[in-house]
């Protein structure tokens, strides 16, 4: 296979398994690595912060808790949506951000899966583009059953790495 021999900007982890947090922007189906959640909450008010980057959509106070809001979709230059109050707040562990208290804002959560690495298919820079260095992969949840109807892509996202660059801006 030739997506094997390829390099990824993401650094493909064709040999990992684990599970994933199953999630939504838009239409596009993208998971993340579940041990790295804390909690899902339901859209809540999100104050501004001024001459904040555009990523940084706010904060919330949950709990008594600051907690920085990233809006995936312009961090991964995917179109911009207006917040609505069926979305939801996928709140990460603090560890993750470097110690911060950091949520993202997602269209829908699914579903948590566990996934084999004979499903993580790997991506090419070249083709991807710039934002590909946030993809560890590519699941394909068809790739053990033989009927393509249910076959369903999920690009796997790389928070960690996401999160590294956001220090550094």
């Amino acid at each position: 296979m030739a997506a094997e021999s390829s390099t990824n900007a993401g650094e493909c982890l064709k040999g990992d398994t684990g599970e994933v947090l199953e999630f939504t922007l838009g239409s596009e189906n993208y998971a993340l690595d579940i041990n790295i959640v804390r909690e899902i909450v339901e859209m809540m008010p999100i104050t501004e912060i001024p001459r904040a980057p555009v990523h940084i959509r706010g904060v919330i106070n949950l709990r008594g808790e600051i907690v920085n809001i990233v809006n995936l979709n312009t961090f991964l230059k995917l179109p911009d949506r207006p917040i609505t109050k069926d979305q939801k707040i996928i709140v990460l562990m603090a560890e993750v951000a470097g110690g911060n208290n950091v949520g993202v804002i997602v269209d829908t959560v699914k579903s948590v899966s566990q996934i084999a690495s004979g499903q993580v298919d790997c991506m090419t820079e070249g083709l991807a583009g710039n934002e590909s260095r946030y993809i560890k992969g590519i699941i394909n949840t068809a790739a053990d059953l033989k009927n393509e109807e249910q076959k369903t892509l999920i690009i796997w996202l790389d928070v960690h790495k996401m999160f590294k660059d956001i220090e550094k801006n």
